[in-house]
């Protein structure tokens, strides 16, 4: 049976390293109609949610996307300091779905076309994966504070794209089940699937020279890609 699958995009009105950022102008439109826009136009995807405590993002989806479903955030949820799984319990109260995706408006060259490998990927009847989590394949060498190396040899010099590789969660996409969330408090469950993203696709816009790469960047974009 197709699961029906719910995504769920949470916005704040306010951010506190790029002002108004959700709503500001990247290639021609506000950062979040990108995200926004990709979950429309993934097949498997049944409802698109924006999570949001912001009159402008509100009155915005209203007009440019009909068919999303906006949720107000509640007072008690709308601290920076409030963690994203808090938020998202919240939501899969009032959505109802079989499995969630979880996405953000920073994260504007994330693309349908990998949302919907991810999605297949994790609802393969096969794998048994409880939950999955995008991440960004890292080939260099690193180490602690304590000048200890973490996934290297200093005495064997091997030239970096030879190194095993390790995963740094880059937050552009969660999938997962509800009951996972409900039962662990967290969005990750204790059989995750990684699936890697390419690092342009997984660009976050975080603070002021994040948006200034990410405008070179869309600049460069081939629409022709999915």
């Amino acid at each position: 049976m197709t699961p029906n699958i719910a995504a769920i995009v949470p916005m704040r009105h306010d951010s506190e390293r790029v002002r108004g950022k959700n709503y500001r102008e990247l290639g021609g439109r506000p950062l979040y109609h990108h995200i926004v826009s990709a979950l429309l136009d993934v097949p498997a995807i049944s409802q698109v949610v924006i999570d949001t405590d912001s009159p402008l993002i509100t009155e915005d989806a209203g007009r440019h996307f009909p068919s999303v479903v906006v949720v107000d955030r509640p007072e008690e949820l709308r601290g920076g300091e409030v963690p994203m799984n808090n938020v998202l319990l919240h939501d899969i109260d009032v959505i109802t779905a079989d499995v969630f995706v979880q996405t953000h408006s920073t994260n504007p060259f994330l693309r349908s076309g990998t949302i919907t490998r991810a999605l297949e990927a994790f609802t393969d009847a096969t794998t048994g994966y409880d939950s999955l989590f995008t991440v960004t394949p890292l080939y260099t060498r690193l180490w602690t504070a304590d000048a200890e190396p973490l996934n290297h040899d200093p005495n064997v010099l091997l030239r970096t794209q030879e190194l095993p590789p390790v995963y740094e969660e880059n937050s552009c996409l969660y999938v997962f089940y509800p009951e996972i969330l409900r039962r662990r408090g967290n969005r990750i469950g204790a059989r995750p699937l990684m699936f890697p993203l390419d690092p342009l696709e997984a660009w976050d816009v975080d603070d002021e020279a994040d948006w200034t790469i990410a405008t070179t960047l869309i600049s460069d974009q081939d629409p022709s890609r999915d």
